[in-house]
């Protein structure tokens, strides 16, 4: 068995393009959420999300490029270009039938499909364009990056709904812990702020009217958000021979699925995703210090999560810091695990993890450490992502912070 370890991360997030940019937000406790113009001139309401400042891509990409990129696939670009520069890897030193590609999305290129739709339905074009396909297919952003860097090995795309980029991150942890790759791109990307996937989240009536307020009183639903993220990861072998920063190990990964309602969570499901990553990584569960929460803010997402937090670590559940950062950046779906990992580990690089914020109370049936002050200091050595599904699918991994065991 090998030791994998994340060697680079990258990130599209609400607050802007590139990882620092969501520290910087999350350290000082800003919220992106907010009025959505290009939503609301076609959906009307207030159109409360978070969105990417209306300039983040401007001039990124050529106009060539664009006919074959929906928005989801930018993301995953910029973000896969950020974590090989953070990583330094050297591709004519890499052997590209040994690097994989492992991307999550759920809903795809949605951007793309809504514009196919507005030009058949609307319009009445006769034709769609010829890109249509290319920037609608789920798999467009692990392609594009394996064809830009040339990684030859497995190019997989994971749709999980919520849990998918970390299903993929996890699914890229077996491919390199079992010898199947030296290096691995793996993460996720979604861009849905567009009325087509509004309107059936609205549908839903699981939306909140104003903001996120994960595990507080008077919540009122999740918050749309859209951004990417790519981690590095490698074998730690790989990784020391060619001399490459280790950022986190990652030391457990359980995936499940409650093969029960479609949209109702449960508690057993995400618990047993815990007990196995936490049992994956040999370590007790008073080792562990911190929870990067799912926390989407509605009422039984919220309770479900913390009464399996507190199933799996009984008495030591009331010393765990749990926090979510869709508080701040709203929910990314496919992209959210990839996104609010990347916060966890600038958080054990700065030994700060970031606050729940919006926080109006205690729920009753939420009586955790929920970190409502705001950023704290801490020096987190190991601590687990949540990211629950749909569709019942439940995963965690554990992770450990720069050079813990």
């Amino acid at each position: 068995m090998n030791t994998v370890v994340i060697t680079g991360a990258g990130c599209v997030s609400p607050f802007g393009v590139g990882r620092e940019r969501l520290w910087e937000g999350l350290a000082k406790g800003q919220c992106a959420i907010a009025p959505v113009p290009r939503l609301i001139d076609v959906v009307g309401g207030t159109c409360n999300a978070g969105a990417l400042p209306e300039d983040a891509l401007d001039g990124v990409f050529t106009a060539n490029e664009l006919l074959l990129l929906d928005r989801a696939s930018q993301f995953a670009l910029l973000s896969a270009a950020e974590a090989l520069d953070m990583a330094g890897v050297n591709l004519a030193s890499v052997d590209p039938y040994r690097c994989a590609v492992y991307m999550g999305t759920a809903a795809g290129g949605s951007e793309s499909l809504h514009s196919a739709y507005l030009d058949l339905y609307q319009v009445g074009s006769a034709t769609l364009a010829p890109w249509t396909v290319p920037r609608v297919m789920a798999n467009a952003a692990a392609s594009h990056i394996s064809l830009k860097y040339g990684f030859k090995g497995p190019a997989l795309t994971v749709s999980t709904a919520c849990a998918s980029s970390t299903q993929a991150i996890g699914e890229a942890y077996r491919l390199l812990r079992f010898g199947d790759a030296d290096l691995v791109m793996a993460g996720g990307t979604d861009a849905c702020l567009n009325a087509l996937v509004w309107k059936a989240w609205e549908a839903l009536r699981a939306m909140a009217p104003d903001t996120c307020r994960p595990f507080s009183t008077g919540r009122r639903g999740m918050v749309l958000g859209e951004g990417g993220g790519v981690l590095v990861m490698e074998t730690l072998a790989h990784a020391q021979a060619r001399g490459a920063p280790i950022l986190a190990r990652v030391l457990g990964y359980g995936v499940n699925s409650d093969a029960g309602d479609l949209l109702k969570p449960s508690v057993e499901g995400p618990a047993q995703a815990m007990r196995q990553a936490i049992a994956d990584s040999r370590l007790p569960v008073e080792a562990f210090s911190y929870i990067n929460a799912h926390g989407t803010g509605t009422l039984l997402n919220d309770r479900c999560e913390t009464a399996a937090i507190k199933q799996v670590f009984g008495a030591h559940a009331p010393s765990l810091g749990v926090s979510s950062v869709k508080s701040s950046i709203g929910h990314l779906m496919g992209a959210a695990g990839v996104v609010e990992l990347i916060a966890g580990l600038m958080s054990s690089i700065h030994k700060q993890i970031p606050g729940t914020l919006n926080y109006l109370g205690q729920d009753a049936e939420c009586d955790l450490d929920y970190v409502t002050e705001g950023p704290r200091e801490a020096d987190v050595k190991a601590w687990l992502k949540n990211s629950f599904a749909f569709g019942g699918l439940n995963v965690s991994l554990a992770l450990s912070a720069q050079g813990a065991q």
